[in-house]
């Protein structure tokens, strides 16, 4: 895998990736707090506690850069922003509770903090409110492009749930799975941003290809970190796809071409679950290159979603595009 960048290098290239929207990054942070208000105070904390976590919110930040790349001109793209963030954010909180997690961005989840059944419900406030907020942007095709994408999100939890435990997953369910789970919302945030800017059929389209290649990219670097990233830096508990008993793509792509004795420890583990074998199995997973082939893949899909951009006129934004593709696949968490 190529090699990432340091934290702080990372961290100073997320700073300039957001300078050009940064005043639309401030609003984003009013509208969600408005947005998340509630009179019901169990609401208010499980939703304060997970936005609250902040992250990186690449997906936000891509919308807004995409929209100021296709010369919008308007304010309603931080609405926009606002939604993808609501719909990431109850995925989350739904996942966590699915997966049984209890450690994300460094501290305890929300289902750690304030059980499952809290989590589950605030995860469906937050989806309401954001189909409440798609109804405030008055457009027809942006409600039924996040309605689509919201179904093609639960669809991708069942498969992944479908693929947990099962040590014959392919490379190609793996690709359906994180498309579905991860890219889709990229996809479809990226074509929010191009129908608010009326952006033509073509730019339209290549704003699509930018998201899902981006999103994929974000997730096949996401599963590598998992098996090799520093724990502090990742804020979640290294191995934890091996824990859960997921079959992410460094691990199918390792058992392809391990030893008939590795290939049985990693079968085991998928098929069990658990960390009791994690040193062996990560060393397994480098020597068979399975990390590489991993980065591979993540390059190539970064490049797609930079030669997605060729045809928008060039900005500060498209550039800033570019960047956010290049970071997806350089960060270390």
């Amino acid at each position: 895998m190529r090699r990432p960048l340091a934290g702080s290098g990372a961290g100073m290239q997320l700073d300039q990736i957001r300078k050009p929207v940064a005043e639309e990054l401030r609003l984003l942070d009013e509208v969600i707090v408005a947005r998340l208000a509630s009179d019901v105070v169990l609401v208010n904390q499980v939703a304060q506690y997970i936005v609250g976590a902040g992250g990186k919110r690449l997906r936000p930040l891509s919308v807004l850069l995409a929209a100021r790349a296709c010369n919008y001109a308007g304010g309603q793209h931080v609405e926009a922003a606002a939604i993808i963030e609501f719909i990431h954010t109850a995925t989350l909180l739904h996942d966590d509770v699915v997966d049984g997690s209890g450690l994300r961005r460094g501290r305890h989840t929300a289902n750690e903090v304030f059980g499952n059944q809290a989590s589950v419900l605030v995860g469906d406030y937050l989806y309401s409110r954001a189909f409440q907020m798609m109804v405030d942007l008055g457009d027809m095709r942006i409600q039924a492009i996040m309605a689509d994408a919201t179904n093609t999100i639960a669809m991708g939890e069942v498969l992944q749930l479908m693929n947990a435990h099962d040590p014959d997953t392919s490379e190609q369910s793996y690709l359906e799975v994180i498309y579905r789970k991860t890219a889709r919302l990229f996809e479809a945030g990226a074509q929010m941003a191009a129908i608010l800017a009326q952006a033509p059929p073509a730019v339209e389209q290549a704003m699509v290809a930018f998201g899902r290649h981006l999103g994929t990219a974000f997730q096949l670097v996401d599963d590598a970190l998992d098996y090799r990233a520093d724990r502090t830096a990742l804020g979640k508990n290294l191995g934890d796809d091996l824990a859960e008993g997921k079959p992410t793509l460094p691990l199918i792509y390792a058992l392809s071409r391990a030893t008939p004795e590795d290939a049985a420890r990693l079968r085991e583990a998928i098929e069990q679950g658990g960390l009791d074998e994690l040193e062996a199995i990560t060393r397994t997973i480098e020597s068979s290159g399975g990390l590489e082939y991993t980065a591979r893949l993540a390059q190539r899909e970064k490049d797609l979603a930079i030669e997605a951009l060729a045809d928008l006129p060039d900005s500060a934004h498209k550039q800033a595009l570019r960047s956010l593709a290049e970071f997806a696949v350089s960060r270390t968490h």
